[in-house]
């Protein structure tokens, strides 16, 4: 058997799956290899996503990628279906809600007006019509908030499967093994050596790897800024009833919750130091989390926790935006990863982007050159304003 490719794709998750799967569904008729590290993708940051799907971004670029993801995201189930089988997702589109002090509502207003230039429904509310969405909500503290109706939540590893199945319906080799290295010959990708020696030639390798692709990239001398950042995320039950169903709600604190079936999940992004950890702590959420969610929600004050996992964020400590296109200076070295959390709500598009770059030279549904390489030593960073 020739061990050989047109594309090698490292990492099998939501961001390399989209990008094999519209790579063949846009017209390439090369062979594409993609290899995935965890079989079961028990530690992959795809499925222990919180599966939140927003527009209520601050810079255009993001605004267009979430927008964009989100109509692939309403479609999915009919335009991702097998043999007549739809791709379920359980996609609840019951928004997206910032909650704000009176010194934070001015800043979601400009928010509001960027979002608004997009198409993005996003709405300012006063104080008492977050009662409307959140009738048990705690609002002493509180001014109003910007909530978009459009926006919710979904089930990502639904999400990645739907893409695994249909990357390989089109053709795509998916191979459940470790890269150890990215091959490389007179500025010029060659292929990768797995860690039980193999090598696999390739003229394209693109790097989506995840927390795991900053190290993949500086074993060849090409470093960017991406560090593995640990998230927990916290699974509850409460003995009151909510009367409605949650939209994902950020508390002034930075808090998160929303629900998860008839449970619900919670989760903050606390100070952690970089690294590969796994480990969640009851105590985290009883000594921090929970005194918020009972200050903001009454019900929550009696909770039970079912649950909790961790996942790693591979997060840019720039600008913690993705770093997306072709690595200068490198023949056909393409990267996808550092978005900091914002994977799950933007691979379609990713997918889309890539595709088009890979296969044409250059984008054409959404300009993703704001996100280049170049831009840290261009210094022209992209500065997200709501990063939750």
């Amino acid at each position: 058997m020739k061990m050989e490719a047109d594309i090698i794709i490292v990492g099998g998750g939501v961001i390399g799956s989209s990008i094999a799967y519209h790579l063949q569904k846009d017209g390439y008729d090369g062979k594409v290899i993609v290899f995935e590290r965890d079989k079961v993708y028990e530690y992959a940051s795809t499925p222990r996503s919180a599966g939140g799907i927003r527009q209520l971004f601050t810079t255009d670029i993001n605004i267009q990628l979430s927008r964009f993801s989100l109509q692939a995201y309403k479609a999915f189930p009919q335009t991702m279906a097998v043999d007549g089988e739809p791709a379920e997702i359980d996609f609840k589109q019951r928004g997206y809600l910032f909650l704000a002090t009176e010194e934070m509502l001015p800043r979601l207003e400009i928010h509001m007006k960027i979002q608004n230039k997009y198409g993005v429904p996003s709405q300012l509310l006063q104080k008492n019509e977050l009662l409307d969405i959140i009738p048990e909500l705690n609002i002493n503290d509180l001014a109003g908030g910007l909530y978009c109706a459009e926006d919710g939540y979904l089930d990502p590893y639904s999400v990645m499967q739907g893409y695994i199945r249909c990357a390989k319906k089109l053709g795509a080799e998916y191979i459940y093994d470790d890269v150890d290295t990215i091959l490389s010959e007179q500025d010029a990708i060659t292929g990768v050596r797995l860690r039980n020696g193999r090598e696999y030639r390739a003229p394209i390798v693109v790097n989506c790897a995840g927390a795991w692709a900053p190290l993949l990239s500086e074993q060849m001398g090409l470093p960017l800024p991406v560090v593995p950042l640990p998230r927990q995320v916290f699974q509850f039950d409460i003995v009151q009833p909510l009367r409605k169903y949650l939209p994902l709600t950020i508390d002034p604190t930075g808090v998160y919750f929303r629900h998860e079936g008839e449970k619900l999940i919670a989760g903050f992004s606390e100070d952690r130091e970089p690294g590969y950890d796994f480990t969640w702590k009851r105590s985290y959420f009883m000594e921090e989390l929970w005194p918020i969610l009972a200050a903001r929600i009454p019900n929550f004050e009696q909770a039970k926790i079912e649950r909790g996992w961790a996942g790693l964020y591979d997060f840019n400590t720039q600008d913690h935006n993705a770093i997306i296109g072709r690595y200068p200076g490198m023949k056909g070295y393409y990267v996808a990863f550092g978005f900091s959390g914002h994977g799950m709500q933007q691979a379609p598009a990713v997918g889309v982007g890539l595709s088009e770059l890979i296969r044409t030279g250059k984008y054409k549904s959404i300009d993703l050159t704001p996100l280049r390489v170049e831009r840290f030593a261009e210094n022209d960073l992209i500065m997200e304003d709501a990063v939750v």
